[in-house]
């Protein structure tokens, strides 16, 4: 059902709070998992199981250090669990959803909480921002957004600036603050069993919001975009290559990354620990050997491990010391692979992954 929670002098972070303290008051869950303030001012995700302690909670601060999805994986992949809302945007929500079918995570006992996205900074623009401003930067982001769609902002992260998903729209609640009016009340988007045990009043009839239409229109072109600037970029013999060349194998794009899940991966293993002189041999092979070594096949292989489920969540890109656009890339791979199957990561439990399951009149266009 559509419901509303009036602010009545209340800030929108303080009616969430509030929210939130009746899920643990209610008993409706056990502990919350979402973003926290600590007392330096950073957010950080946490498990919270005393509603005295959601004042500090700061699910709206535009700031996304990790994927949530992979500590939602932590807390539900395995019995005996509690029940847990987690509170989350669209990217982490569909990634979390992804991890579920790779049984890397069970919604069974989770309250999906999604809550509308305008964007977020990395961590140091977000700090440095806050700090210059006089009102919250979330309020700022939804207000530009409500009143220009198609407003940029360069200081997103570029995974942000493309992202045309912004809304998740099969959780038990969805914060609507894309189409709320931010001094005057929240809209919500909630099943009705939790409705009538939250206590929340039915919204009246509206006129239809444009604002989340317009801004996914808007995005997509921005995606298509990139996309094409991409491709053209990777399209010729060296191209990956070369977008890859200053790659120091890190890993930490692979680290950050909420697809990635092996607990055993060969490229942290002694597989790629060649002998001394196996060095020496390809450099006199070419005259030149780059180092470190097997970067390029690092990147192809990850990509064809978790390019099918990608979310464009854009943690890979932030974390790479090289500042590679490897979110980019592999969103551009990704979004092909994802058509050519019909195939949208996050978008229900009901589409199994494509790569696991036969079918018998898959490729027939390309032959019996």
């Amino acid at each position: 059902m559509e419901a509303i929670i009036q602010l009545e002098n209340r800030s929108t972070l303080e009616a969430l709070q509030a929210l939130f303290k009746k899920l643990l008051a209610e008993k409706i869950v056990d502990a919350l998992l979402l973003p926290m303030r600590t007392p330096k001012g950073t957010i950080t995700p946490a498990l919270v199981s005393n509603p005295d302690l959601l004042d500090h909670a700061d699910p709206l601060a535009p700031v996304l250090a990790v994927n949530t999805a992979t500590l939602a994986g932590k807390v539900s992949v395995r019995k005996p669990r509690a029940r847990v809302g987690v509170v989350m945007r669209s990217c982490e929500l569909r990634a979390l959803v992804e991890l579920t079918k790779m049984q890397q995570a069970c919604l069974d006992d989770l309250l999906l909480i999604a809550i509308d996205c305008a964007g977020t900074y990395n961590v140091p623009t977000f700090l440095k921002k806050e700090s210059e401003s006089d009102q919250p930067l979330w309020k700022e982001l939804f207000q530009a957004l409500q009143k220009n769609p198609q407003s940029d902002n360069p200081s997103l992260r570029s995974a942000c600036q493309i992202c045309e998903q912004p809304t998740f729209e099969k959780a038990a609640l969805r914060i609507k603050l894309l189409e709320s009016d931010l001094d005057e009340a929240l809209f919500l988007e909630v099943d009705d069993s939790l409705a009538e045990k939250l206590n929340l009043s039915p919204a009246p009839a509206s006129s239809q919001n444009k604002v989340v239409s317009e801004l996914i229109g808007y995005r997509s072109q921005r995606r298509d975009t990139v996309f094409t600037e991409i491709h053209e970029r990777i399209a010729d013999e060296n191209g990956i290559q070369n977008v890859f060349a200053a790659c120091i194998r890190c890993h930490n794009c692979m680290t950050v990354c909420p697809i990635c899940y092996c607990k055993t991966c060969v490229f942290k293993s002694a597989v790629f620990d060649h002998e001394p002189m196996q060095y020496i041999e390809w450099s006199q092979q070419k005259g030149a050997f780059r180092m470190p070594a097997d970067t390029m096949l690092f990147h192809l292989t990850r990509m064809n491990h978790m390019a099918l489920s990608c979310v464009g969540c854009g943690m890979c890109t932030e974390a790479c010391p090289a500042e590679l656009p490897v979110g980019l890339v592999f969103r551009t791979v990704g979004q092909q692979l994802q058509k050519t199957f019909d195939y949208q990561p996050g978008r229900s439990m009901d589409e199994a992954l494509p790569l696991v399951t036969f079918k018998a009149d898959e490729w027939t266009e390309v032959g019996e």
